[in-house]
């Protein structure tokens, strides 16, 4: 119906009702026409639609069909804790649906590392943008893991798949390899991957933190698949996840009967090393504040060393306070940093979570090139305790040694990240969760300091964050001895000390041999978040000493276990938990190889 104008009076004039006109009548006809030839059009196209539905469907059905996991890829996947992943993943990648079981071992990691350097490439992309002093450094931390991750997957494929002409820097960096060095490299980059994410669910910026996590989908749950795979394929099982004796390994039951500290097979050249004085090294380095010396930072120094060196570099750090962060780069191997004693070369910051830091940034040292020695010095965090996780020593190296080193904190003092790590005749200071990470990691000959801490904290001396049942990782402290520092001893009553408490779900630490001071509860260790982890963590005590050893009133959780077999408590020395390709005996550091000489 339609209107007509307004007229003078405001009225709107009414048309009345009437017969519609033959033109009205032959417009209405041609409409209706239209329309009819309109939905006879979309009917034939609806059903070419349909046709075309169902024939997709079926050829993708025919596809799928044709594509369906192989036994070995079935059987390989089902090793793993992420099968469905695992399947669709490997089925994505040429050559799978050809390959043997052990070929998949080589095809996993090859994938994996395909991707890792995918992500690595699209988190780059915002790397100039501005950003706040949290969102930075999680970010840097996630770039420099991943790098990290990248060549520890490398090296791995030329341990399961070497080229027929390898080139002289690729053979040098596997020569002498074991499974048991892919084993920790694996382990490691699962590791760097964890880390990664945990610094991002600190950051309130979505910009940065979506970004970076939208590259690292899946990353964690492929390297845990490929880890599986290589784990379950090319290793025996005992004591799952806990590294067994390997053909491949020289026996460390040799004992020079002239020198009960040191093996008879260790290099006479590196043994004076670690016996005669600093003063009387030839050193390739010499940082002194008073400028006697190549250098007057250490930083300077680390940075003027070679790049993926093959022989050792040695740093030597005269007496004095270097308040300074010292960053060891992957890159930078076979570095050896000797001081003029504890308390005499002190390196110290102060970086805290306070502080807008990421935990993994707040360390006053920090390396992860390998090959790593340190020896007579002191690391400290002057953060204090009312800062919170605020980092002495974080370590990353593999094949790293600390010898003779004060190491001096609060909460979390000690970042034993990843790879393995051997730490003899340290003193170790601190509060909550003071020794913590996932390395495979042997302390032998250490004394473990617990501080008085904040009102109404706990101490707990461990935190291990093993996450994957297959990863070699765990802290063993053996023939050491835990005792209350001066601030503590005159409070102890009003603080509890623990053993240890599970960061994550495959907690793994024991000590053995150890004396026990009685600020150590009488439970012995402490829940993380009620009943977290208490059926799969592996703790154990092993012919401890001294007041706090006492097990009768010790935690009844599924995981704890009081070790009586010396062949149970042999898993963890030495020879076994962290040798590996015969590195250990090179340094020249003393170590009991076994339980005990």
């Amino acid at each position: 119906m339609g209107y007509g104008r307004l007229g003078s009076s405001g009225s709107i004039p009414r048309i009345p009702d009437a017969q519609p006109s033959h033109d009205a009548s032959t417009t209405r006809r041609r409409r209706f026409l239209w329309l009819s030839l309109f939905f006879a059009v979309l009917l034939l196209v609806a059903s070419g639609i349909s046709v075309i539905l169902v024939l997709r469907g079926r050829t993708r059905s025919n596809a799928l069909a044709n594509r369906a996991p192989t036994q070995a890829i079935a059987g390989a996947c089902s090793l793993t804790r992420y099968p469905a992943l695992c399947v669709s993943s490997l089925l994505d990648f040429p050559g799978a649906l050809e390959a043997g079981e052990s070929d998949l071992v080589h095809i996993a990691l090859n994938m994996t590392h395909h991707r890792v350097g995918s992500a690595m490439y699209g988190a780059s992309a915002i790397g100039a943008a501005a950003m706040g002093r949290l969102a930075r450094a999680a970010y840097e931390d996630c770039m420099e893991l991943l790098g990290d991750s990248l060549d520890q997957l490398a090296k791995s494929l030329l341990v399961v798949a070497p080229p027929a002409s390898p080139s002289p820097s690729s053979q040098a960096r596997v020569m002498g390899a074991s499974d048991e060095d892919v084993v920790t490299w694996l382990s490691g980059a699962l590791t760097n991957h964890d880390t990664c994410s945990e610094g991002l669910q600190q950051v309130e910026d979505l910009r940065v933190k979506e970004h970076v996590e939208s590259h690292m989908k899946d990353l964690t749950e492929l390297v845990s698949n490929s880890l599986a795979i290589f784990s379950g394929v090319s290793r025996d099982k005992d004591f799952s996840g806990i590294p067994i004796q390997n053909k491949r390994r020289k026996l460390l039951n040799a004992v020079n009967a002239d020198d009960k500290e040191f093996p008879a097979w260790m290099r006479k050249k590196d043994r004076r090393l670690l016996q005669i004085p600093a003063s009387n090294i030839q050193a390739d380095m010499v940082v002194s504040k008073d400028g006697n010396g190549t250098y007057k930072s250490i930083k300077d120094a680390v940075e003027a060393a070679p790049e993926n060196s093959g022989r050792r570099i040695i740093i030597y750090i005269k007496a004095g306070r270097y308040n300074e962060n010292i960053k060891v780069g992957r890159k930078k191997t076979n570095l050896m940093f000797i001081g003029d004693g504890k308390g005499q070369t002190v390196i110290t910051g102060s970086r805290s979570v306070y502080d807008d830091f990421t935990t993994f940034h707040t360390a006053t040292f920090a390396a992860t090139g390998t090959g790593l020695i340190m020896r007579d010095m002191t690391i400290e965090n002057t953060a204090g305790p009312e800062k919170h996780q605020a980092v002495a020593l974080r370590v990353g190296a593999d094949r790293s040694v600390v010898y003779r080193c004060n190491i001096i904190g609060y909460q979390d003092t000690l970042y034993v990240h990843s790879q393995r790590q051997f730490f003899r005749e340290c003193d170790i200071y601190g509060t909550v969760d003071f020794v913590f990470g996932n390395a495979a990691v042997v302390l032998q000959n250490c004394t473990l300091w617990a501080r008085k801490p904040m009102p109404q904290q706990k101490n707990t001396i461990t935190a291990q964050n093993r996450k994957d049942p297959n990863q070699n990782t765990g802290i063993s402290i053996h023939a050491c001895r835990l005792a209350a520092a001066p601030d503590l001893q005159a409070a102890k009553g009003d603080f509890s000390t623990y053993l240890g408490r599970p960061w994550k779900t495959y907690s793994r630490v024991v000590y053995m041999l150890t004396y026990m001071g009685d600020h150590i509860h009488p439970a012995g260790w402490l829940e993380w978040d009620g009943s977290f982890a208490l059926d799969t963590l592996y703790y154990g005590e092993y012919i401890n000493t001294g007041p706090g050893s006492g097990l009768g009133m010790r935690v009844k959780w599924p995981g704890y276990r009081v070790i009586t077999l010396p062949e149970e408590a042999s898993k963890f020395t030495v020879a076994q938990f962290i040798y590996g390709s015969s590195w250990l005996p090179s340094t020249g550091v003393s170590f009991l190889a076994g339980l005990s000489m």
